[in-house]
């Protein structure tokens, strides 16, 4: 069990005791004062007085914060708790006036409250995160009337949360955005975090019902009239992406920055420099997000996503997030899950697998997930059709395979594919795969298993790589110049 002893208990203190009471093991508060030590808020033993007394102290301590806002009184403190604890970890405030450099024989690591804070609103004020706020900003405010914040199609976790986010920096400007969205959240997951944390969404039934909006904004894709129901001529005001994009995007703001596992990372990145608190539904939302496109920090997550994450955390509903990921699976899933089992072709460690007609195009994607827990796959493709379009979802853990690129050069010619590398989709009219009787299930069954399967286990025979991230990708804020305009 670690000890920990926090000496003094400033402004600065009185935040750090609050997080290190959630790090279990003891803790020991010393106040110099008796008020500011009944009203230090934490399971921890506080106790007033002299933080540089020895008799104040535990009988042990692993960890010694000194965190007092007076410079001498820490300097005393932190002297003494090195002679009491020589082999504690110890960490010290520099407190108010002080130099670091009185700290140095005694603290393992000193932090400079004055340059903490100075560095702090420089970098608020300064440098590319200051200059896309203001960017963004600008534009938000020139727009005259209602946002329409607009996801992809059937939007997953992460589009929800940006939109819902983007929506709030709007508001924040004195513009009223809404969250929109065209086709259907069935993903029992999706629906879940909708229904529980009772966001306020707007379905668009056709795209004459965003007429009366003045302004446009795209989250987690780029382009209008790909993977949503926008006419592709659509004039767009803010774009806010992970995704490489695959041709120009055009808008008055574009920020795709595709050196992160989420957009929900981006547009936490925004509240927090704004200092905007999104509320407990939108901060719980954010962090789902983060979490189910990074799969819990395991697929292209970097530094900026677990910055992210910490941010939100203090802010969310852990009991809604529980419920939300362990939904019931709804009968619909379990059919096509069976189906895919039922229907699988595996050579080698790629698992294909046709479900043929379908009613929830999300079901696919679930099923490509539960059918990659199977002894030896590493790939899984799994397809059905509905609304004379096939949708295919891939899966892919453990394999040198980018399965975006894959998917993309096996059915990219057909119809329109891509993602990541080890999650993927792609979507083909059924047209164009010939003659077929549409009211026959079995016979439409037969043709897209044989154009699907066939195309994808070519490519795979000789597939493309997944790709190493650029280091330098950070440095590439906007993947396209932003426009002066605004």
């Amino acid at each position: 069990m670690v000890r920990r002893l926090v000496l003094g208990c400033g402004r600065a203190g009185e935040t750090v005791v609050g997080v290190v009471s959630t790090w279990g093991g003891d803790l020991r508060v010393v106040v110099p004062e008796a008020a500011r030590a009944d009203g230090v808020e934490t399971n921890a033993e506080v106790i007033s007085g002299d933080p540089a007394d020895p008799e104040t102290y535990p009988e042990t301590a692993d960890v010694v914060l000194v965190f007092g806002d007076d410079h001498d009184r820490n300097v005393a403190a932190a002297k003494q708790a090195r002679e009491s604890f020589p082999d504690a970890h110890l960490v010290a405030s520099t407190g108010r006036g002080g130099a670091a450099a009185d700290f140095e024989t005694v603290a393992d690591r000193v932090i400079d409250v004055e340059r903490v804070v100075t560095d702090h609103v420089l970098e608020a004020a300064t440098g590319k995160g200051a200059e896309r706020v203001w960017r963004l900003l600008n534009v938000l405010r020139g727009i005259d009337g209602r946002l329409a914040v607009v996801m992809h199609d059937n939007p997953d976790p992460d589009a929800i949360a940006s939109a819902l986010a983007l929506a709030v920096i709007a508001r924040s400007v004195g513009i009223e955005a809404d969250a929109c969205y065209f086709g259907d959240i069935s993903h029992q997951e999706n629906r879940a975090l909708v229904n529980l944390l009772d966001l306020e969404l707007r379905n668009v039934e056709s795209v004459d019902a965003l007429d009366d909006y003045a302004g446009i904004a795209l989250v987690d894709h780029s382009r209008p009239g790909v993977n949503d129901g926008l006419d592709p001529d659509t004039s767009v005001d803010v774009v806010v992406d992970h995704h490489p994009p695959r041709a120009p995007v055009e808008a008055r703001y574009v920020d795709l920055r595709s050196d992160v596992g989420a957009t929900s990372t981006l547009l936490t990145e925004y509240l927090k420099r704004l200092g905007l608190d999104p509320g407990r539904e939108v901060a719980t939302a954010l962090l789902y997000g983060i979490r189910i496109d990074t799969r819990e920090f395991t697929r292209e997550a970097v530094e900026a996503d677990f910055e992210a994450a910490a941010h939100l955390y203090p802010l969310v509903d852990e009991s809604i997030l529980e419920r939300v990921e362990s939904p019931s699976m709804g009968p619909e899933v379990l059919s096509t899950l069976a189906a895919a089992i039922r229907n699988r072709d595996v050579r080698g460690d790629v698992l294909t697998t046709g479900v043929g007609r379908i009613r929830d195009r999300d079901a696919l994607a679930q099923a490509a997930d539960k059918l990659l827990d199977m002894e030896d796959v590493c790939v899984t493709v799994v397809y059905g059709f509905m609304d004379e379009t096939v949708y295919v979802s891939g899966r892919a853990r453990g394999t040198d395979v980018d399965l975006g690129e894959a998917l993309r050069d096996a059915l990219g010619p057909i119809g329109s594919a891509g993602g990541h590398a080890d999650m993927a989709g792609a979507q083909i009219p059924l047209g164009i795969l010939g003659a077929v009787d549409e009211e026959s299930t079995d016979s439409l069954s037969r043709v897209v298993d044989e154009v699907i399967a066939e195309r994808i286990f070519e490519i795979l025979k000789n597939p493309p790589s997944a790709p190493v991230r650029d280091p330098t990708a950070a440095d590439i804020a906007f993947e396209f110049p932003l426009s002066d305009e605004g």
